[in-house]
């Protein structure tokens, strides 16, 4: 099997999805929200929480880090140490946009980076150990705006808020919502939301880690399925 060329990376910004799901044992609902007519990328489709990593992300100091096996998962094909500032910019992104917040009572160590000046505030740590690394994509060529996304799994049961209290969110998205997933697809969805959405209903029922994690690769060249296994006794 040839082994792809390395993607050039200088027009792709890392950046990090949160699919935050409830009812999981009766009937699974994630939580969605629209983005807006004018926005550069993808405007008016319904789409889960998430955003660009930001600068400041990778020395955000975790209360609690991911999962061994996920940032194990993240760092391969990838630069060394994304997966803090991966999961960082999760529990930020999820935190600006719905007004959620995934993290524990406790006071900063240190100064705080001005994007995370508003999380702090609530009197929280960021937590990452309830994250679950369920999805990568690389957005493909041609588009105004171009990611390299990993999807993260989280049981609502993590959220240290209200589920159904949006008020703190910012105007990024629009009309937020549980939707349940035998619903989704009424809904106006990106391509990649409904193969990730795909993935994500035959897991509804099982919390533990995937065997392997689907990598939607785009290139120039052309368009890979590849599976990210990471290292099973990773510590």
């Amino acid at each position: 099997m040839t082994t792809p060329a390395p993607i050039d990376k200088t027009a792709i910004r890392d950046a990090a999805t949160v699919i935050v799901m409830r009812d999981r044992t009766t009937r699974p609902k994630v939580l969605m929200g629209q983005r807006g007519s004018k926005a550069a990328f993808m405007p008016n489709k319904v789409v889960f929480p998430g955003g660009a990593v930001d600068p400041a992300d990778a020395q955000v100091q975790l209360s609690r880090p991911l999962p061994p096996l996920c940032a194990a998962r993240l760092e391969e094909d990838a630069k060394p140490g994304i997966a803090r500032a991966l999961a960082a910019a999760a529990v930020r992104e999820l935190w600006e946009e719905t007004g959620q917040i995934v993290g524990h009572p406790a006071p900063w160590p240190g100064d705080v980076p001005d994007d995370w000046l508003t999380f702090a505030g609530t009197g929280h740590r960021p937590v990452a150990d309830g994250l679950q690394f369920v999805f990568r994509a690389i957005t493909p060529p041609g588009r105004p705006r171009r990611f390299d996304a990993r999807f993260f799994l989280l049981d609502a049961e993590a959220l240290a808020t209200d589920p159904d209290d949006f008020s703190r969110a910012t105007d990024e998205l629009s009309h937020l919502q549980w939707i349940a997933v035998d619903e989704i697809r009424n809904y106006d969805l990106p391509f990649i939301t409904e193969v990730v959405l795909a993935e994500v209903a035959a897991r509804a029922h099982d919390i533990t880690p995937p065997d392997s994690v689907p990598f939607f690769r785009n290139d120039d060249e052309e368009s890979l399925f590849l599976r990210l296994r990471g290292h099973p006794m990773a510590d």
